[in-house]
């Protein structure tokens, strides 16, 4: 297997783990480029229920290894309680999970800024995680944060976060009135976490290259979806990361050129949690019932995602953005039994002109009125399907209609939650034809 990406081509949620889990079988090692505990990916591995959020997917697999690049931002203590918990569960972590010694850390006062920012903002807030990940990637950009490989010198540390802090404490004082963190609450986590996971930190970008030399395959994993991309989604309602493709090298230390497949992921539907603008959800029935049938429940918060139907506009920019035209289709099992199921092809606009181009303009998308395709539904139970014939006739036009609109070309189609669940539409990297 070459070097593959494996990218969300919505907002996040399209089903990413599975796909992960099951290309990682074929890779020889796992890398996570961006993001942080702010994203969750779940696995089902024989019924078992796996949920990451740091550590690459890869760790369920035995023998490979896997890699935080420096694109992360990552909670020490966080991490480290994430590396115990799979260890609790039988998986070994430590001998074959790399850190960057380059990826930024989040900090106590990143996420006490962020909820107070949050908290501010009353009906405009953005819908964060509150995982300070806002804030630390601010930090990193305006270089004044700190690094895994800060905290492995603990003196100059110290003297680097009292600077940093009293900056940060004068914002929590004086312009939201809450009480100021001292050094110790901060530092103390941190060193304590850096501690235990100093033999699993080193220089990231050399491990992969060094493996690209020698021939072996890489799977690398984003979080969230393009449509979150700080330049490229819904801003200011995106994550603080470039979480389509274009994130892989900086995240990585990896050049463009050795990226050999872009594998897109996209949902049957569509769902984005937190707010900003989403044109084609269905706040009745139908979309109650997607979040039911679905499972649509945040795998780091809980929280109910928003639910809707296909959005054709976004979803072909997001192709186009990262060339991938070669997409998995998840979730298709969970549009079974809907009388009618619609696929946006274009949106209205408030000025009364039509386009089928995904607009930057925050107003523009907030004011778009879908406009939708319907399509036959189907009733029949779709999860033992494994080839295209096996699926009812509605649904393999709208699998079909999908790949039309999308210029993608679908590979795999989810019909349920476990590995294997997938009918083969045709795999390019195994020579089948869809």
């Amino acid at each position: 297997m070459p070097s593959t990406v494996i990218v969300g081509l919505q907002w996040g949620d399209e089903g990413k783990a599975k796909v992960l889990d099951e290309l990682a079988e074929k890779a020889d090692i796992v890398c996570r480029y961006q993001g942080g505990s702010n994203a969750g990916h779940t696995v089902v591995v024989a019924g078992e229920k796996y949920k990451f959020h740091l550590v690459p997917c890869g760790v369920a697999h035995p023998s490979k290894t896997c890699v935080i690049g420096n694109g992360l931002v990552l909670d020490p203590a966080g991490l480290l309680d994430e590396i115990r918990h799979f260890e609790g569960r039988g998986l070994d972590v430590r001998s074959r999970l790399v850190v960057s010694d380059r990826a930024h850390i989040v900090l106590a006062f990143h996420k006490k800024l962020e909820g107070l920012a949050e908290r501010t903002r009353g009906a405009g807030a953005i819908g964060t995680t509150l995982r300070g990940i806002g804030p630390c990637y601010t930090d990193k950009a305006a270089r004044i944060g700190f690094r895994v490989a800060d905290l492995l010198r603990p003196d100059s540390f110290r003297r680097r976060l009292a600077s940093r802090l009293a900056d940060a404490n004068a914002i929590i004082e004086r312009v939201y009135g809450e009480k100021p963190l001292s050094a110790d609450e901060v530092a103390e986590p941190a060193l304590a976490a850096a501690k235990e996971l100093a033999p699993m930190v080193g220089d990231a970008s050399a491990v992969l290259n060094r493996a690209l030399d020698e021939g072996k395959s890489v799977l690398f994993e984003g979080a969230q979806g393009t449509l979150l991309d700080i330049d490229f989604g819904t801003y200011p309602y995106v994550t603080s990361s470039t979480s389509s493709v274009l994130g892989v090298c900086a995240g990585t230390g990896v050049a463009p050129w050795r990226v050999n497949r872009v594998v897109g992921i996209l949902k049957a539907y569509t769902t984005r949690v937190g707010g900003g603008p989403f044109p084609t959800e269905d706040e009745g029935d139908p979309g109650a019932r997607l979040r039911e049938r679905g499972g649509e429940y945040g795998t780091t918060t809980g929280r109910p995602r928003r639910c809707g139907w296909f959005d054709a506009v976004a979803s072909r920019f997001a192709v186009d953005l990262n060339d991938a035209r070669e997409v998995t289709v998840t979730k298709l099992d969970v549009l079974t039994g809907e009388p009618v199921v619609k696929i946006a092809t274009a949106y209205r606009l408030a000025d009364g002109a039509t386009t089928d181009r995904f607009p930057a303009n925050l107003e523009d998308l907030e004011g778009a009125e879908p406009v939708y395709e319907e399509h036959e539904g189907w009733t029949e139970e779709i999860g033992s399907a494994r080839m295209p014939g096996d699926l009812p006739a509605a649904a393999r036009r709208y699998v079909e209609r999908l790949a039309e609109l999308t210029g993608a070309r679908p590979v795999r189609v989810s019909v349920g939650e476990g590995r294997g669940a997938a009918v083969c539409w045709g795999d390019p990297a195994a020579g089948g034809s869809g």
